[in-house]
């Protein structure tokens, strides 16, 4: 075997391949986007060309993928591999590590003396909003899974920062799937400033030696007859709601041919009729959401089973027997057909569908042919994960799930930390079976891994690829599609197949030709200007809950200095008076119909002198049915008794804009700013409430008690906190608030 000989990477260590190193060199030349099959070595690419832009030109490299293991999986790999002169054991390490569990500051501290920095993406556009430190020196960008560089994601933020502040900026763009969609293969290549693809395939010349075998074989099930029936059930009551919206003249779909495309335009006629105040739409759109959970249902009883079917039936019925409950969840409970069947599925004690059983099967003859096995199986819901771990352990088949971060319902996720660990142990081999959702599809390094199993197929081409690629990667691999007979399991297979052609034909197109954008970095780079490195823009403390927000990336390429910070009321706050709350038109009427919009407006009055709402998007009175009459009378007591400014803006970038301008204003006001605006009419009575109120934690209410108990200002300022806490209606933490800041020194 031959090795890659470089000054930078560990001898005898990476293996020379062909195919790697030619897309290597063409990457060093432009930003490019590197497309291989999952297990062909972009890593080994990545290390390549950051091997080379390390020892030609210096700086430091930052590595992005999107979530805390693959971040470590890198990490891992280039620790192993490359190795850099001139570091010794007293110096901190040139490698780190950036995720949203390292603190803001240990970032900034690592990144001070780091070669090269392996991050999430989320972590590293919160810093370079913040200010902690920037791009300027980074000679290489690697975007890892850049499919994921659309719409409001941190890597195009993070890209378009950095083609603007880096000196010698180059971007290595990775992913085993692009996508079939040739418009949104575009828009990465744009939001990257790609100009150039490099993609290789299985079946190319140069590739095919270190391609293993892989036995991709699709199994039928039959959907037991009281599956069946139950689909029938359902299938006929979602029938009858796509007729009663055909009777208020809308375009529907047939029955058979109900895709997420037709279900997406008849949501499109429904909000476009919603738009116009039509108002048979309100009600058209309450049964499409009815819809949408029969469609689920019965995706449910043909792909995952009687158990998903069952705990998805109860659910629904709990919900529509709730006090918040919906229009459309009340009548789907009432419905008499989907009371039968929820009645019916509640005596299903065993699972019906016969994958379980097949799986479970599969499962043991891979093992007692092949004891030393890895398998990883694929299921879409978190439910079924747990019913497939929980039968293969009741065959004596050590077995564990991968699932996301977030808890569902009574179910804990899995930590990143957690996560890490259980590859690790699946790698080592301590358990043979691997049973993960699509948190697994990504970027997984399993060696060995010798069968993979899809619960069901997938509609999607990048999902399927993912998958697929986690087995023959270090050789011989079976995949294996279990798709039930006559249903959207069928449907999909064959969907995700075109898809594949699809975009394996795009990315041959795209290769074929130059792709330099516009915005691809050209000419060489004068010296900056001295102004350049001055920050011009207004002061803006921002909730550090906002940042995924388009507005805090455009307030950031405005020049505002951000301070991120976890704000106790409000979400923007300029200068020591103006805080700004942000709503969407929908999150302002559901705040104001379902939760206590007035409560969250009261408190952030209280909090600022001069408090302001925004409420960004479309017109108020488009987005609910609701009285415009109640609407009114809200804002009306928001602007007037409550005393906030209520500003309307089109869009995030409207609403940044916004922003800019009252922070703007606040910086050049001239003199000395108050914190409470003098009224001269306040009588003494107001004018001691008014000192109280400004105390943190401390309204008006509060200040009145504290008053009436203490009998004057200076008694209440003299309590100590076991005094204040016998004030009824004054609760330990107000008291340890008002005693704590009385008696803080001043700095």
């Amino acid at each position: 075997m031959k090795y890659v000989t470089h000054p930078l990477i560990s001898p005898e260590s990476l293996e020379e391949r062909k195919y790697q190193l030619t897309v290597a060199l063409q990457a060093l030349e432009r930003n490019t986007m590197v497309v291989l099959p999952t297990g062909l070595g972009k890593t080994a690419v990545a290390l390549l060309v950051a091997a080379s832009r390390l020892h030609n030109e210096g700086g430091r490299v930052l590595v992005l993928a999107p979530t805390k293991p693959l971040v470590e999986q890198h990490l891992r790999f280039f620790q192993r591999l490359l190795v850099l002169p001139g570091t010794t054991q007293d110096q901190p390490p040139p490698f780190v590590m950036f995720t949203g569990e390292t603190s803001p500051e240990e970032r900034a501290e690592g990144w001070r003396s780091a070669r090269v920095a392996f991050a999430t993406p989320q972590a590293v556009k919160n810093d370079l909003i913040a200010g902690r430190y920037t791009l300027a020196d980074v000679t290489l960008l690697v975007v890892d899974e850049c499919h994921r560089a659309v719409g409001n994601y941190a890597y195009v933020f993070i890209a378009e920062r950095y083609l603007k502040d880096a000196a010698k900026p180059l971007i290595l763009a990775m992913t085993a799937s692009p996508g079939g969609v040739r418009e949104k293969i575009q828009e990465v290549c744009e939001h990257l400033a790609i100009g150039h693809v490099e993609t290789r395939v299985e079946t190319d010349e140069d590739v095919r030696p270190y391609v293993h075998e892989r036995e991709i074989q699709y199994v039928p099930v039959q959907l037991p007859t009281t599956l069946a029936q139950a689909v029938k059930t359902l299938q006929e009551q979602l029938t009858r709601r796509l007729r009663y919206l055909a009777g208020l003249g809308f375009s529907v779909p047939k029955p058979e041919a109900l895709t997420i495309r037709s279900l997406n335009q008849l949501n499109a006629q429904i909000q476009d009729r919603i738009r116009h105040r039509d108002r048979t739409a309100y009600q058209a759109a309450s049964v499409y959401a009815e819809i949408m959970k029969l469609r689920h249902a019965i995706a449910l009883a043909e792909s995952q089973g009687s158990g998903a079917l069952r705990r998805y039936l109860e659910k629904l019925a709990t919900e529509g027997a709730g006090t918040g409950a919906s229009k459309a969840s009340r009548r789907l409970a009432q419905d008499p057909h989907f009371r039968a069947l929820a009645e019916t599925a509640s005596g299903w004690t065993e699972e019906l569908h016969p994958k379980l059983g097949i799986v479970g099967s599969l499962v043991r003859a891979q093992l007692g042919a092949y004891p030393e096995s890895r398998i990883i199986i694929f299921a879409t819901y978190r439910d079924t994960v747990q019913l497939i771990a929980d039968h293969l352990k009741s065959l004596g088949i050590p077995a564990e799930r991968f699932v996301g971060q977030a808890a569902k319902d009574a179910e804990r996720g899995l930590s990143q930390k957690q996560q890490i660990d259980a590859l690790r142990r699946f790698r080592e081999g301590e358990f043979r079976v691997l049973i993960a959702t699509s948190v697994g599809e990504e970027g997984l390094d399993v060696p060995s891994t010798d069968m993979v199993i899809f619960y069901e197929a997938v509609p999607s081409e990048i999902r399927s690829i993912q998958r697929k690629g986690r087995t023959g990667r270090h050789g011989a691999g079976k995949i294996i599609v279990l798709v039930t007979k006559g249903t959207s399991d069928e449907a999909y297979r064959w969907v995700s197949q075109v898809k594949e052609r699809a975009m394996l034909a795009g990315m041959k197109t795209l290769a074929a030709r130059n792709l330099q954008p516009a915005s691809a970095p050209g000419a060489p780079r004068g010296q900056l200007a001295i102004d350049a490195f001055v920050p011009a823009g207004p002061e803006i403390t921002v909730d550090d809950r906002e940042t995924s927000s388009r507005v805090v990336e455009a307030l950031s390429r405005a020049g505002a200095r951000i301070t991120l910070h976890r704000l106790e009321e409000g979400d923007y706050a300029a200068g020591d008076r103006i805080l700004v709350e942000r709503k969407t038109s929908r999150d302002f009427m559901d705040t104001l119909v379902e939760r206590d919009l007035f409560g969250q407006l009261r408190a952030l009055a209280a909090s600022a002198p001069r408090p302001v709402l925004i409420v960004e998007g479309p017109d108020l009175y488009s987005v609910r049915d609701v009285n415009p009459n109640a609407v009114r009378g809200a804002l009306s007591a928001i602007a007037v008794d409550l005393g906030i400014s209520v500003f309307f803006t089109r869009d995030e970038d409207d609403t940044a804009e916004m922003i800019l301008t009252l922070a703007r204003r606040e910086d050049g006001e001239p003199g000395d700013r108050k914190l409470h605006p003098h009224k001269t009419y306040r009588s003494a009575r107001e004018q001691q409430e008014y000192i109280l109120a400004s105390f943190p934690s401390v309204g008006p209410r509060s200040a009145r008690l504290l008053l009436s108990h203490f009998g004057s200002l200076a008694a209440v300022l003299s309590a100590d906190e076991a005094a204040l806490r016998e004030v009824k209606g004054i609760g330990e933490k107000t008291a340890r608030s008002i005693a704590g800041i009385l008696r803080e020194p001043y700095r």
